[in-house]
């Protein structure tokens, strides 16, 4: 049988707001699904734009209004720039996860910023975009999206957890049911400490490694509500400005020490969650890189860890996010109920098409 191609430019920001990723993957579609990066990349976000992510949940209507139209001219310069850089050609859509800067779902709201109808003029092309809203209307939590591409591309591991802003698993439970659901804050909190000291990140966790374990933090963080919770459950920024950070704030510690234990908080949080023995995980997402981190996870868990090339690491969400669109072009189920808490499985996304004037 003959395989259909499609070429998709899948856009990713995330909140550790470390840059806009951006791959372009051709989709080989028969009776299976496999696909090829054909190019990729980071535009790291300039210090105007991290500080206007960063703080846009204390906007108001309007200036949130603005900001959507705004980021989504942005998005566009930035895709056109890269079909630029790789001389990428005959791209039939672009996917864009836009940049989360409300996602309350118990609440019934969520929003990414990025006007699809704005990257669709700037760069000529058919954009899918907002693939949470329909959801979270659906009495969803709207996230984690990424599960029905650990299914479907990465089907070989028992578990898949990225290890970005915030850690997120998906895997199959013992009735074939995808499950997933965010487990603990990341690189949000990394970063943070990492700054005070100067520093983008800690890399390869040598901060961390340097700091002294408090016992007394570290039970403090294993005590939130959040952990007890059964999924599915979701995570955002406003849940870390409301109950992470007050926490780390009240200990008197210096940064390097918070980083230890944060890490240590971290890796049994992980570790907790995937307890099984014949566990293969793959670990992707910036805290992949992160070696101390790794090494304290697999201290702590007889599962097998498969980190994967930086290709994947890196890009693994842009490159689903390009799946979740492929999907959406195709009305074919990109959330899955087990996943969101949805009413049904369904096929979210919302289509735009270039204007003419």
């Amino acid at each position: 049988m003959n395989k259909k191609t499609t070429r998709v430019i899948g856009l990713m920001s995330g909140t550790s707001l470390d840059g806009l990723d951006l791959v372009c993957v051709d989709f080989h579609q028969s009776d299976t699904l496999d696909y090829q990066i054909i190019a990729s990349d980071t535009f790291s976000y300039s210090d105007d734009w991290q500080q206007k992510l960063k703080t846009a949940f204390h906007f108001n209507a309007t200036e949130i209004e603005q900001i959507h139209l705004e980021y989504g001219r942005y998005l566009g310069d930035q895709v056109n720039r890269f079909i630029r850089t790789f001389d990428v050609s005959n791209v039939d859509f672009v996917a864009s996860h836009g940049h989360t800067i409300f996602h309350k779902p118990d609440e019934g709201y969520t929003l990414q910023i990025g006007n699809g109808q704005s990257v669709a003029n700037l760069t000529n092309l058919q954009v899918i975009c907002d693939f949470r809203t329909q959801d979270v209307e659906m009495g969803g939590q709207g996230a984690p999206l990424v599960p029905i591409g650990d299914r479907l591309l990465f089907s070989e591991y028992s578990h898949c957890i990225n290890l970005g802003g915030f850690a997120n698993v998906s895997f199959d439970d013992s009735d074939g049911n995808r499950i997933a659901f965010d487990i603990c804050p990341v690189n949000v909190i990394l970063n943070q400490y990492a700054d005070q000291l100067g520093f983008d990140y800690d890399e390869n966790g040598h901060l961390a490694s340097e700091g002294e374990f408090n016992l007394e933090l570290f039970d403090t963080l294993n005590a939130i509500d959040f952990y007890s919770q059964t999924p599915p459950k979701s995570l955002g920024m406003e849940w870390v400005a409301t109950y992470m950070n007050p926490i780390l704030k009240s200990f008197a510690l210096d940064a390097k020490s918070v980083l230890r234990t944060y890490v240590e908080h971290i890796a049994v949080q992980i570790a907790t969650v995937v307890s099984s023995e014949r566990s293969s995980i793959l670990l992707t997402g910036g805290g992949a890189k992160n070696k101390f981190l790794v090494k304290r996870l697999e201290a702590l868990t007889s599962s097998k860890i498969v980190i994967p090339s930086n290709e994947i690491i890196d890009y693994k969400e842009a490159l689903i996010f390009a799946l979740l669109g492929l999907l959406r072009s195709q009305n074919q189920v990109n959330c899955l109920r087990s996943v969101t808490g949805a009413k049904k499985d369904h096929s979210s996304g919302l289509i735009f098409t270039p204007e003419t004037f």
